[in-house]
């Protein structure tokens, strides 16, 4: 039994060793990853590395392939897309079930955090930790821990992007990012959750649309199909 707690601690100690390199960018897309190296590197054997590898490539971050190896998921307009599809969703869900239930404080404490983030416009970590909390707090305000499960882990992916790809552009889009914050509040307080679901569906695809051209335009990627709303 302990036997085993210890070798599940070390799976959970490589697990999050690798998930951190990552998503700041230590190990970039499409980097290989070799067992031995990182067993070694680590100062544990291959074995939870294995273990850690497979679960990074179910959480999407790495990719094995029979007899040729593990590599860090290349970033590609498909999946930016996928990204993004998957915040839209996660954020009407929440919001709009979050919309019939806030009460004035909630609503107050979200104006709050809003307005600090207006405050950290030119500090991109810091928006972007407060980012995921006012995600997070519309999800717990609407009692979607599911939901709130999802986009914790699609937000990891983002983080990915931003670090490797979007730090300079993402600096630019986060004042309209703010503006666009503003107006979900508003349509929160309509308690019309179609409203709700128009405002966060504008503001995810504007930035779609402004990563994808920036990606498009220096070069990172080939020209993205166009992005067709339903």
């Amino acid at each position: 039994m302990a036997s085993n707690m210890v070798h599940g601690s070390k799976k959970e100690f490589v697990y999050e060793s690798l998930r951190e390199e990552i998503l700041e960018g230590h190990l970039p897309p499409g980097q290989r990853v070799i067992i031995d190296d990182l067993a070694e590197r680590l100062g544990v054997s291959p074995i939870p590395v294995r273990e850690a590898l497979q679960q990074l490539q179910h959480d999407g971050f790495v990719t094995i392939e029979p007899f040729v190896g593990a590599h860090v998921t290349e970033i590609h307009a498909g999946l930016i897309r996928e990204v993004f599809a998957l915040l839209e969703a996660s954020e009407i869900v929440s919001s709009q079930s979050a919309c019939l239930v806030m009460s004035e404080k909630e609503l107050a404490e979200l104006e709050a955090l809003i307005r600090r983030m207006d405050g950290n416009v030119d500090d991109l970590e810091a928006w972007s930790d407060d980012n995921v909390r006012l995600h997070g707090m519309i999800c717990e305000v609407a009692g979607m821990t599911l939901v709130a499960s999802v986009m914790k882990q699609v937000l990891d992916h983002w983080k990915r992007l931003r670090r490797h790809y979007l730090e300079e552009v993402s600096g630019a889009r986060v004042k309209h990012a703010q503006r666009e914050h503003w107006q979900m509040l508003a349509a929160l307080r309509t308690r019309d959750p179609g409203v709700v679901a128009d405002v966060i569906r504008q503001h995810n695809r504007l930035a779609l649309d402004a990563y994808l051209d920036y990606l498009t335009k220096s070069g990172q990627l080939v020209a993205p199909e166009s992005y067709v709303e339903e």
